[in-house]
């Protein structure tokens, strides 16, 4: 089979997709995703996305109802809960402050990896996820944000697709029962390295319930977002949002290329913007960046905004 024939057969047929979400596209068309939206700190709805952020980027000691209130008056519409918390103490934050949990971060996948060779760390790391479903499910959450292996010197690729997909499927009755969604995150984990292979991978599931958690920042160095977009189209559910240059990648090592704010980076926001609209995408888009108090918060919407409002 040619590279060209698997993509096809990976990518959705064009008629059947723009039947299943032609009202999706039209709605997008009407939010003005044509043109440059006005930047506005709690304006989100000409482009689409709803700007939210990892609870732990919130810095200080502030009550979680103070600080879900201080996202919100700066724009900001959700977040993302990447640490353990009280039910009753994040739904009543949520309720005071009318920001939005719309999901959880998977609390052990990288401690207690799907990939592992011993079956009780497997195990123990699938206890876990499932308690970030059920987390998930008590905040009227709709995903549980997912890292589904690591591969290295003694995890070997192989067994790292097998394993992680035979966890995986342990956890999907319990996500289908409760509605909520499995997204797997691009990371670097040295697996799921093309587009095409993520592809492949989500659809073996064959279920709804599994998707794409994109992480724009995080394919820059070895790829282009938008390349990806379009590759995975409708299985993207949710998008995190990072910067990264290659420039200080270059003299200061890998791990330097996410020193720089949204915006001023190697990521062509332009183009991603266009590859986002291209599939008719609409959901969150929750920064992955460095944190801190209220001026620092409120660059970051700022920035995400400008970001989200060009067009290639």
């Amino acid at each position: 089979m040619t590279t060209s024939q698997f993509l096809n057969d990976l990518l959705p047929d064009r008629r059947d997709f723009l039947v299943q979400t032609g009202s999706a596209l039209a709605a997008v068309g009407l939010m003005g995703l044509t043109h440059p939206m006005r930047v506005g700190a709690d304006d989100t709805k000409n482009h689409g996305i709803k700007k939210a952020v990892k609870y732990s980027m919130v810095a200080g000691d502030a009550p979680m109802v103070e600080k879900f209130k201080l996202l919100k008056a700066i724009g900001f519409e959700g977040i993302d809960m990447n640490v353990p918390a009280d039910h009753d103490e994040v739904n009543a934050a949520q309720k005071e402050s009318g920001l939005i949990v719309h999901g959880v971060v998977s609390y052990d996948h990288w401690k207690k990896p799907f990939s592992h060779p011993d079956p009780e760390v497997r195990s123990s790391g699938l206890e876990s996820f499932l308690g970030a479903i059920r987390d998930a499910h008590a905040y009227g959450a709709s995903s549980v944000l997912l890292v589904p292996a690591v591969v290295n010197k003694d995890i070997s690729y192989d067994q790292a697709y097998d394993y992680s997909q035979q966890e995986i499927r342990k956890a999907i009755p319990l996500a289908e029962d409760l509605g909520i969604d499995i997204l797997i995150e691009n990371v670097w984990n040295s697996f799921l390295l093309s587009p095409l292979e993520l592809a492949q991978y989500l659809d073996e599931f064959d279920t709804p319930h599994i998707g794409a958690y994109f992480d724009v920042g995080n394919v820059v160095r070895y790829g282009w977002p938008e390349q990806w977009i379009r590759i995975l189209g409708p299985r993207i559910k949710k998008l995190d949002i990072k910067e990264y240059s290659r420039e200080l990648e270059s003299k200061q090592g890998p791990s330097a290329g996410f020193k720089v704010k949204i915006g001023d980076g190697d990521c062509d926001w332009p183009a991603v913007m266009r590859a986002l609209d291209d599939i008719g995408y609409t959901g969150w888009g929750t920064a992955e960046v460095p944190g801190g108090g209220r001026d620092e918060l409120a660059d970051i919407s700022l920035r995400m905004d400008k970001a989200f409002s060009t067009l290639a």
